[in-house]
């Protein structure tokens, strides 16, 4: 009993300690926007030597006739409608994938999951010219239109897992009882695969919330610009920057998909679970 019970302890102290060196940084970071700016990187303490409290009222007015409101509202409309199209489009492809067979399908899901060993930087001049020639730059159309068209093949191959471990059963009971395909689809097999749907969708809503060089370049208004690009704006001036009011946005940058994390935590560990065991 005694054996285990250090052993335990000593499994507990080491996660701890791991713990505290992956939460430094977020500690630093909140302690750095109550400093002075001189102090900011002249001191390793995480205590301010006097506290400022106007980095963040300061911070939030921005560059110009720009505030930090602007940079977040076209954060929230870039975001949104880029998780939801993702989750929608990409749901219906791995629905294909999963339930029906047509010609060339095994080809056809290799060619998608390829797509996963491609580096951007291939496709990225001409996808750029190509969004140039639709007339879609510093517009939000670039990232709008590759959402609805399921691009992304990771997670497609996730939800295509997901619905595999989902048994065809179910599908022939709601045959029996009237549904289509589509009647399948949306009353039995979206709300059973709700954690991995949220999954995709909180994934998204990360990777998209912290998007910076797509943004950087289809996006050339500063009016248009979203939090990740409003916060390297700051960096630009001419002046002394103010790293204490840099440091207090970029707490409030990160609040979203922390509390976003937070509430989806239960469905997210759940569909990464189960889709790691289906298929």
């Amino acid at each position: 009993m005694t054996m285990t019970f250090r052993r335990n302890l000593t499994i507990v102290a080491l996660l701890s300690a791991f713990g505290l060196l992956f939460v430094y940084p977020l500690v630093w970071l909140v302690s750095a926007s109550f400093k002075p700016n001189a102090e900011v990187f002249s001191s390793l303490s995480l205590v301010p030597s006097s506290f400022v409290w106007d980095s963040y009222v300061n911070g939030w007015r921005g560059i110009g006739p720009n505030s930090f409101g602007t940079f977040f509202r076209n954060t929230l409309r870039l975001v949104v409608p880029v998780a939801a199209l993702t989750v929608l489009s990409s749901t219906l492809v791995a629905y294909g994938f999963a339930r029906f067979r047509f010609p060339l399908k095994r080809l056809l899901f290799a060619l998608m999951i390829s797509t996963l060993m491609l580096p951007d930087a291939v496709v990225l001049i001409p996808r750029y010219i190509l969004f140039r020639d639709f007339g879609w730059l510093n517009t939000y159309l670039p990232f709008y239109i590759p959402a609805l068209l399921a691009v992304n093949a990771f997670f497609i191959f996730l939800l295509v897992q997901f619905l595999r471990g989902i048994p065809r059963e179910l599908d022939e009971a709601a045959v029996m009882d009237g549904c289509g395909s589509l009647g399948i689809l949306i009353r039995v097999l979206a709300p059973l695969s709700l954690p991995a749907l949220i999954t995709a969708g909180l994934f998204q809503f990360i990777w998209t919330w912290n998007e910076f060089f797509n943004a950087l370049i289809y996006i050339n208004s500063v009016s248009k610009f979203p939090v990740s690009l409003g916060l390297r704006l700051t960096l630009d001036n001419e002046g002394a920057v103010h790293w204490n009011q840099v440091m207090a946005m970029s707490v409030v940058a990160i609040l979203p998909c922390v509390l976003v994390f937070l509430l989806a935590q239960r469905y997210f560990v759940e569909g990464i679970s189960t889709t790691g065991l289906k298929g």
